[in-house]
């Protein structure tokens, strides 16, 4: 039915499915097969908290024998009291039978208590884990991954687990110990009686195990969509990709897409569901079949004088604590088995190995940092045999100005991604402070550089904290010397409510010379020793531009910096400029030396630079 839905809505879409695939291909899925490693391995979350694992053991178990109380004293009622007038003994059975159940829910609210301390000990467990390691990941797996799925597997996954913990596992162990406790019982009450009810079990255990491994299938199947909307829904309703939605007119294209996979989703969540509506019903079926042969088997023994009429009644009551345990069981074994699925996805981003792996005998850089940079026959390779990097050799002394210059896909950008080990090069080195960087701590050789991308990202939140982000200690008065430094200041000044006004989206409240004077004074906060630069290639008004330039002079001033450059004045102040083309260094000097060698500078001068010069002069002017 499920499919005949999808299919319907995909006919109304005019068969946009074609669409959707020209948009994002399906991953290939590995084959889910559950492991004894996988289960294993998720249980040993669980270890850490046995202690409290242990008190819900112990109410789980008093809960059990709690349950088994009132049949039993049914069962003296109809023997005993009532055959002998026992009035006194009659009030103390029914007083019996109020206390048990209430005494039991104290125990269960216990149980309650400590099972979801259990469950969001384990969900904090995994999502700290998992962003902790997400973290340590290279820029080459956000590159390929997709953001809805990493948010997804943080989110949904992770919350699922809550349920499982929460219920599944603590009701598993507490219908086991229901499940023997009342077989114990009834065999001794009955053995030939417990023979008859028992009869059922291994088929719902049957059922249980081939709705468990479908289950398993569904659940991953499920999530894997969920993942796949929520990446849709990522990119269309943030602020980037709602501009572009609008600006091409894609509205009805988006609506086409999202409904298509959220035809997918409903497909398997109705599969899911019915697969779970067919296996009760194959319980219930069970369950009636089970009392209908006791109560005929067991009439018979009380017709003929074999059993008392109150242990067919107590009998007869403990069925639905035989029955329901039995249930409840074969449902836990199909939950457990879609809650591994979770699990595996979770792993699956956990088992991810970083390219960009500290050395155990790290250094640290010395602070504050000379800031002396050195490329050394560098190669690098972001797919197997093709170079964006081959044989680059450069250096850049304390306080000088690099300029990255050369036509698209020259490498300038890769090069740049390398000084701070955002990937790990193919061959070759780069050193700072004479240090290759693979020898130096992370956050050490990080916290000692400053970044300023081409496309400036802000938190939809305040100025201030926006600013903050690169000194949390920062005192007011810092921040705004680093706006006045970085030509921010007035912007500032001009702002309903100064530092603590919300800059919006990736900052879309501001203009993109104002992003960039932000990000600017958010550098100057952080004060580093080294400056790795990429300068916006966006066509800005003169006075803007003018503006930027301000800020980058006292940005740049005393520190290393390595610039890709699109400005005039950049690459004339650059005390060395490296051409790239294809990958490789082609030409290296000043900018005087290159353009009297009339190389690949020259012809890049004539054509990006020497253009700006007209800008120039009209802002003298």
């Amino acid at each position: 039915m499920g499919s005949w839905i999808l299919s319907t809505y995909r006919g109304r879409c005019g068969g946009s499915a074609m669409m959707h695939g020209m948009w994002h291909r399906r991953q290939q899925e590995k084959p889910s097969r559950v492991t004894r490693a996988l289960v294993f391995r998720a249980a040993s979350y669980l270890i850490p908290y046995w202690r409290p694992g242990l008190i819900v053991l112990v109410t789980v178990i008093a809960m059990a024998f709690l349950a088994l109380t009132p049949a039993l004293l049914i069962r003296t009622v109809i023997d005993v009291a009532i055959p002998d007038k026992r009035l006194l003994l009659l009030l103390l059975l029914a007083l019996g039978m109020i206390a048990a159940p209430g005494i039991a829910g104290i125990v269960s609210v216990i149980q309650t208590r400590f099972s979801a301390y259990i469950a969001q000990s384990i969900v904090f467990d995994l999502r700290t884990s998992m962003f902790s390691h997400l973290q340590t990941l290279s820029l080459r797996f956000f590159t390929q991954a997709k953001t809805g799925e990493v948010m997804s597997r943080l989110s949904n996954d992770v919350s699922n687990i809550n349920r499982v913990v929460t219920d599944t596992i603590t009701q598993s162990v507490m219908q086991v110990f229901v499940l023997i406790s009342t077989i114990s019982v009834i065999l001794l009450m009955e053995w030939r009686l417990a023979l008859v009810a028992l009869a059922v079990l291994p088929f719902a255990v049957g059922s249980a195990r081939r709705v468990g491994r479908r289950r398993y299938k569904l659940q991953k199947e499920s999530q894997t969509k969920l993942a796949d909307l929520n990446a849709i829904m990522q990119e269309t309703l943030n602020v980037a990709g709602f501009l572009l939605m609008k600006a091409f007119v894609k509205e009805t294209y988006e609506r086409i897409r999202f409904g298509n996979k959220a035809a997918e989703v409903m497909d398997v969540q109705i599969r899911t569901n019915m697969l779970g509506r067919w296996f009760r019903m194959i319980l219930q079926v069970l369950e009636a079949i089970g009392p209908a042969l006791v109560y005929l088997y067991g009439g018979y023994l009380v017709m003929q004088g074999e059993m008392s009429l109150g242990t067919l009644v107590a009998f007869a009551t403990l069925l639905v604590r035989l029955y329901q345990p039995m249930s409840q069981l074969a449902n836990v074994h199909v939950e457990i088995m879609g809650s591994l699925a979770l699990f595996e996805r979770i792993f699956e981003y956990l088992d991810v190995e970083s390219d960009v792996v500290e050395s155990q005998n790290a250094i640290p850089l010395a602070i504050p940092a000379k800031g002396r940079i050195g490329f050394y026959d560098v190669g690098f390779q972001y797919i197997p045999d093709r170079w964006a990097l081959h044989g680059v050799s450069f250096t850049a002394e304390p306080g000088q100005l690099v300029a990255l210059v050369g036509p698209t896909g020259a490498g300038k950008t890769t090069a740049t991604y390398l000084i701070p080990r955002l990937y790990d090069i193919t061959e070759g080195s780069i050193t700072v402070d004479d240090v290759d960087v693979r020898e130096i701590k992370i956050h050490s050789l990080r916290d000692q550089m400053g970044i300023v991308t081409q496309e400036t990202y802000l938190f939809n939140a305040s100025v201030r904290d926006n600013l903050l982000y690169a000194d949390e200690k920062a005192s007011d008065q810092q921040i705004l010397d680093a706006c006045r430094v970085a030509r921010f200041d007035d912007v500032v000044n001009r702002m309903p409510n100064a530092l603590d006004t919300i800059v919006g989206e990736r900052g879309y409240r501001l203009s993109g010379g104002e992003k960039q004077r932000l990000a600017i004074a958010r550098v100057l906060l952080k004060n580093p020793r080294i400056l790795v630069l990429d300068e916006a290639t966006s066509s800005l008004d003169s006075q803007t531009e003018l503006q930027i330039q301000e800020a980058m002079q006292p940005l740049m001033r005393g520190r290393t910096t390595v610039a890709i450059a699109h400005r005039l004045s950049t690459v004339l102040a650059a005390d060395k400029i490296i051409v790239l083309d294809e990958g490789k260094l082609i030409e290296a000097g000043t900018h005087s030396e290159l353009i009297s060698k009339n190389g690949l500078y020259s012809t890049l001068y004539e054509i990006q630079f020497k253009p700006q010069l007209s800008g120039a002069l009209h802002t003298s002017i």
